[in-house]
């Protein structure tokens, strides 16, 4: 049986990937600082959530060490790990960006990513394929003025992902594939943030303008069917808009 941990999954894109999953059979465990809103349809696979404020570090480690991840998995011979949360902030040059909301953007974006993957990779010897998917961006390969942290971060998972690939596990798999621009609630984030903190805002704006930002399930469908073929791992660093 496949079944996911899935972080974020109450809108945007992961909310797209869960209900890809859902509707291909797959249960999914998703851990969001809030429930899901929407309304599973009759058929659908189980939906186990979890509510978890991902850059508290020690709540994240006391979750993990209270044994629902074992529990959710035992039955599973499949293991799929999901880490698309993710925080955009802070955005701006460094005079701008409080030492919290650095912090929270490394624990949200980094630590609690590295915490799960490492947590999956222990999971039980009855599971014979694990396969993490870390949810990276064009910004983790280049750089963008204000964008510091977040480009700091998304490559954290790129070097991630590709320091365990060498580390050559056996039965466990590892990508950190960028989705391409999708029309989510942080492009609209980015639309709302002070010029002079961010100087490509019109380009991502013009991206809205024009209809040129991806649709969160359409990307949705297209990550799922990587993550589960048997493709999926053979490179660290991946862009799905050249799949």
């Amino acid at each position: 049986m496949i079944k996911a941990l899935l972080t974020g999954h109450t809108q945007g894109l992961g909310l797209g990937i869960a209900q890809t999953l859902l509707a291909q059979g797959v249960p999914v465990l998703g851990l969001s600082r809030s429930p899901a809103a929407w309304v599973l349809p009759g058929d659908s696979a189980p939906l186990t959530e979890t509510t978890l404020d991902l850059a508290d570090t020690q709540a994240l480690s006391d979750w993990l060490a209270g044994g629902q991840l074992d529990s959710f998995f035992a039955d599973a011979t499949q293991a799929l790990l999901i880490n698309n949360a993710g925080v955009l902030g802070p955005v701006g040059p460094l005079p701008v960006q409080t030492p919290a909301d650095v912090a929270q953007a490394v624990q949200t974006n980094v630590a609690a990513p590295m915490m799960l993957a490492a947590a999956l990779a222990q999971l039980g010897g009855h599971i014979t394929d694990r396969r993490i998917l870390h949810v990276s961006s064009g910004a983790g390969r280049n750089a963008y003025p204000g964008w510091s942290v977040y480009c700091a971060t998304k490559a954290a998972l790129d070097m991630h992902a590709q320091s365990v690939l060498e580390d050559g596990q056996a039965r466990l798999r590892i990508c950190s594939l960028a989705p391409g621009v999708i029309d989510t609630a942080m492009q609209g984030q980015i639309r709302q943030v002070n010029k002079a903190h961010f100087p490509n805002k019109d380009r991502f704006v013009q991206l809205k303008e024009r209809g040129e930002l991806a649709q969160p399930q359409a990307t949705a469908h297209k990550i799922v069917a990587y993550l589960l073929s048997p493709k999926f791992g053979s490179q660290a660093i991946e862009d799905i808009r050249s799949m």
